[in-house]
């Protein structure tokens, strides 16, 4: 993939880290100034604005409140309750992260309209919808409520209602999927790229039959095969990854392999984050996915899906077939998805299984979703939307949505705060 070249017309320039929601005229330069030459500069500052404006831990903040990691001198509920406070840095930095690179979506959408003849406006046109759908989905599974812009605004916005933001983000994915289709890469969105997302986001509602049917759609269609982990977390071209950042070394600083890796692994690691015994415990021996998931460091249990350290930079996994198998065995339910949950544990190296009642195939499904996604970012979000994280990581009530960071609530009174924080 070709490196990201962010011109000055395409980047978001922030006076602060706080106050996202506010964009004046000297934070970057108005779509108005841009000429339809600018057009590709626009779209790759969305990329790399998308890539990295979160900022690395929002890439693994699902696992750091899903009990499936823990840090060095406390427990997985000690980093759950440090973790969600409204003063947390994790917190704000990705609040002001996704709403710094909605800015620069919003960018792209406003100059896609005016150059509709452009040669990549249509093609941009596209991969913004998925980008703000993808955006608003990771702000809705994180705060509920969240303020809808369209455009962007110097307002003191409110906070809309999250059945709201979920009608949004779907009608942002048929957008994309109308406007896109195959990629270059899959470092590059696609038409297949939206419907996983949707898939995900009706599985997040609840809506099962279109859930599954988005995924078989994809699971079927030829495009996409289940290939094997070796392939899939060493940057080789592999068969099963539908959308994913690639998160170049000379562009990114998304460096999430520092934080699982300790400093006596070869390639270097700050060890902030392990895995619980508990997720060690769920890899059988003959688990195909054991190696590339688990690495044993002088002792120290370390996940091994991002391998280059403190030595570069490796792509993060946004949507993958496996996930649609998961997404299809679990919205089929026990009698007619048990196959498909079967088929993916079969070319993992796991025996069948045959859960007893719908209780115990949840269980199952959710067990087979960590040891898939391990270092994914789903697990926290996977027990608040089956209604299991009160019961498995012993949550408070409020704890089922984050804080509202405290700098944006002083900022903007608009913005109420979520209700226990």
């Amino acid at each position: 993939m070709k490196k990201y070249i962010i011109a000055m017309m395409a980047i978001v320039l922030f006076g602060s880290c706080a106050d996202q929601l506010e964009q004046f005229s000297f934070s970057a330069i108005s779509p108005d100034a841009i000429d339809i030459r600018d057009v590709p500069a626009v779209r790759n500052g969305m990329y790399n604005s998308v890539q990295n404006d979160p900022t690395v831990r929002s890439f693994i903040l699902f696992d750091m409140l899903g009990g499936t990691i823990q840090t060095n001198s406390g427990t997985s509920r000690d980093l759950i309750n440090a973790t969600l406070s409204p003063l947390n840095a994790t917190v704000g930095a990705s609040w002001n992260g996704y709403f710094s690179a909605l800015y620069q979506v919003n960018n792209m959408l406003a100059v896609a309209e005016r150059f509709p003849e452009a040669e990549l406006a249509s093609l941009s046109k596209g991969e913004a919808h998925y980008f703000r759908a993808y955006i608003y989905f990771c702000l809705a599974t994180r705060w509920g409520d969240v303020p809808i812009l369209r455009n962007n605004t110097m307002e003191r916005v409110h906070r809309d209602p999250i059945a709201d933001v979920w009608a949004f983000i779907e009608e942002e994915l048929d957008a994309s999927a109308a406007l896109l289709g195959n990629a270059s890469s899959y470092y590059y969105v696609s038409r297949g790229a939206a419907i996983a997302l949707k898939a995900r986001v009706m599985l997040s509602q609840g809506k099962m039959a279109q859930a599954a049917s988005l995924a078989e759609s994809l699971i079927t269609g030829g495009a996409y095969r289940l290939d094997t982990f070796e392939r899939i977390f060493r940057d080789a071209s592999d068969t099963e990854t539908i959308f994913a950042f690639a998160n170049r070394t000379e562009e990114s600083s998304i460096n999430i392999s520092d934080l699982f890796y300790t400093y006596g692994h070869p390639n270097r690691g700050q060890g902030a984050y392990k895995p619980t015994p508990e997720t060690i415990a769920l890899f059988a021996d003959e688990d195909k996915r054991k190696a590339i998931s688990l690495i044993n460091i002088a002792g120290t249990e370390c996940i091994n899906k991002y391998p280059s350290g403190q030595t570069g930079r490796d792509p993060f996994i946004v949507s993958r077939i496996a996930e649609m198998y998961l997404i299809s065995a679990e919205a089929q339910g026990r009698s007619l998805g048990v196959e498909r949950l079967n088929e993916l544990r079969r070319f993992r190296g796991l025996a069948d299984i045959f859960p007893a009642n719908d209780a115990d195939y949840l269980t199952a499904i959710l067990s087979e979703r960590k040891r898939e996604l391990l270092g994914e970012n789903f697990m926290y979000h996977d027990l608040v939307r089956t209604e299991r994280a009160k019961e498995e990581l012993q949550l408070l009530d409020h704890q089922h949505v984050l804080p509202i960071p405290g700098r944006e609530l002083q900022l903007n009174p608009n913005l109420v705060p979520n209700p226990g924080y």
